[in-house]
């Protein structure tokens, strides 16, 4: 399975993941192609080599206009106000920068060798010119105003779903703070041309890249205030933390903000899980560079290509990191405890068991175990807080070493019967008749349900012979 795992130890935002993307070899011209889709007006890319603390990567930004001045060290270290006025990449400033190809560039010279999307080289600045039939500012954009622009385009439908689905993430979130329907809400900042493109682009970039799943390093964020147009605001800023709800978020000493809404809404809308890098055999490692620099560490999104790799049989089986919420109960009817594990289902649980145990003062009680993703860890801890009676819960992360499944139909006497497939390798190793498919041909026919079952592995096993 070939992933991408973004490690965010500086952050994320919109401009650095395009960045990044970039990085590991999605095209300029194809991000401008998409984005020419959009009816909004004549806008200029850059794409430049650029370094922080020595590690070089993919700086972008996008200003309206078929031409641009610049001075491209002006503004880097001074950031700005996106979104409530995060000083991160060019969400945060329009900082004036030429564009650059995402050709590698070795050593600490400061020499730049570029290419044009033709595959030429040319001298030290690329510029993708793009060009729609509107020609007004897309400053003020309502989330109704976006979403139709999005709807009315030509975007494939992966672009289209993701983008507007992270614009709505971020509406929700703006309008819950401000008191207003997500319909309503005026993006400003964040309905300017630069981070339609960094929603967009990134869309772009995944879908070309060719990933199945998206994993995500621990996020955390700094402290301080951010003063934007609608106020002074703490970090994490309002919106972020909204948006992230259900995903783990550490603050830590640091006087910047490192996540803003549009990066906290990518990571929220693909990320798989929260944690460590999975076990991966490495592809590619692409850095976008974000515009403030940062003295304590270098400010850089890190996405790492690569295919997932077990421990055993290289890579022959799926792996993926889960989290694990446990807790003791001795004093809950079991009545309420059923209850509960339908509730958890419903809240997200990958599967939810109880383990009989000897607790304290010789009470019999229960272990509740629930699995699940990072994601829905928070809505877990809800159901169990407000269900059952317990005062704390125990939470880790565990790696799964997993069969990849498929489902088949099988033909048997008693109707088709729906089997579900474990692979190994791409070699199926087991198989397992679904109980409610069965159960239906069972009424169905008449026939004992045992006997439905037996029958439907036979299918299997006959037809896996023949081939």
């Amino acid at each position: 399975m070939r992933v991408l795992f973004l490690d965010c130890f500086s952050g994320i935002s919109g401009d650095m993941t395009v960045g990044a993307l970039c990085d590991l070899g999605v095209k300029p011209s194809a991000l401008e192609w998409e984005l020419s889709k959009l009816e909004i007006g004549d806008f200029h890319m850059h794409f430049e080599r650029k370094q922080r603390q020595a590690i070089e990567g993919i700086k972008f930004s996008i200003h309206e206009g078929a031409t641009h001045t610049h001075d491209q060290d002006e503004h880097e270290e001074h950031g700005g106000c996106h979104d409530h006025g995060h000083e991160h990449g060019h969400e945060h400033s329009h900082a004036h920068e030429h564009c650059h190809s995402h050709g590698h560039h070795h050593g600490d010279s400061h020499t730049h060798e570029h290419s044009h999307d033709h595959g030429h080289h040319h001298h030290d600045h690329h510029h993708e010119h793009g060009h729609s039939h509107e020609h007004d500012h897309v400053h003020g954009r309502t989330y109704a105003e976006i979403r139709e622009l999005i709807e009315e385009s030509d975007l494939t439908p992966f672009v289209k779903k993701h983008t507007l689905s992270i614009f709505h993430r971020v509406a929700v979130a703006e309008g819950k703070i401000h008191g207003k329907p997500p319909e309503e809400v005026g993006f400003h900042e964040v309905g300017a041309l630069d981070s339609i493109a960094d929603i967009i682009c990134t869309c772009v970039g995944i879908e070309q890249l060719g990933v199945e799943k998206i994993f995500v390093s621990p996020l955390h964020d700094g402290r301080g205030w951010v003063d934007c147009a609608h106020g002074r605001f703490p970090i994490p800023a309002a919106a972020t933390l909204e948006i992230l709800k259900g995903i783990s978020v550490e603050q830590i000493d640091e006087p910047f903000e490192f996540i803003t809404p549009t990066g906290a809404a990518i990571v929220a809308e693909f990320g798989a899980s929260f944690g460590p890098m999975p076990r991966l055999k490495v592809e590619k490692i692409g850095y976008g560079i974000g515009s403030r620099i940062i003295p304590s560490r270098p400010n850089v999104l890190r996405a790492v290509l690569g295919e997932l790799e077990s421990p055993e049989e290289g890579g022959a089986y799926q792996t993926d990191t889960i989290t694990r919420i446990e807790t003791n109960l001795d004093d809950l009817s079991p009545e309420i405890t059923g209850s509960t594990v339908d509730r958890l289902f419903a809240a997200g649980a990958l599967d939810v068991f109880l383990t009989p145990i000897q607790m304290k003062k010789n009470r019999p009680g229960v272990l509740l175990t629930v699995l699940c993703e990072e994601p829905a860890s928070r809505k877990i801890a809800d159901v169990l807080f407000t269900e059952t009676t317990s005062f704390g819960l125990r939470l880790d992360r565990i790696e799964r070493l997993k069969l990849e499944r498929r489902f088949e139909t099988v033909a048997t006497p008693h109707g088709e019967i729906i089997v579900k497939v474990g692979l190994r390798g791409g070699e199926p190793i087991q198989a397992a008749p679904e109980f409610e498919s069965c159960r239906a041909a069972a009424e169905k026919s008449g026939a004992p349900l045992r006997v439905v079952y037996g029958a439907a592995l036979e299918a299997w096993a006959a037809r896996k012979s023949a081939v």
